[in-house]
C-alpha cells in the first residue's frame, strides 16, 4: 500500500510540474513576436500543445480568446486533487494531500 501511495504522490507532483509547464506556455502566448523555432519555446510547446489541442477542439475561440486552457487547468487540479485524495486514503489520512 506504502508504494501505490508514493506512486500516487509522485504523480501528483508531475502533475503540478507540468501545471507550471503549461502556465508558462500560455503566458507565453500573450506575446506574438516570439520566435517558436527557439529550442526551449519549442520543447515547452511540443509537451504542452497535444494536452491544449484535445481542449481547443472541445471549446472553439470566443472572439479570438483561446478558453480551452482554462479547461486544461480545471482539468488537471481535479486529477492532481484525485491522487492526493487517493494517496492520503491509503495512508490512512482520509484527507486531500500531496
Amino acid at each position: 500500500m506504502e508504494a501505490l501511495s508514493l506512486l500516487l504522490n509522485v504523480l501528483a507532483q508531475t502533475l503540478s510540474i507540468y501545471t507550471l509547464i503549461l502556465l508558462v506556455r500560455v503566458l507565453l502566448s500573450w506575446f506574438p513576436n516570439l520566435d517558436w523555432s527557439n529550442p526551449v519555446l519549442a520543447t515547452v510547446s511540443s509537451i504542452t500543445d497535444p494536452y491544449l489541442n484535445a481542449f481547443r477542439g472541445l471549446i472553439p475561440p470566443l472572439g479570438g480568446l483561446d478558453l480551452s486552457a482554462i479547461i486544461a487547468f480545471i482539468a488537471l487540479n481535479l486529477v492532481q486533487q484525485l491522487l492526493g485524495g487517493l494517496s492520503a486514503s491509503l495512508m490512512g489520512g482520509g484527507g486531500i494531500g500531496y
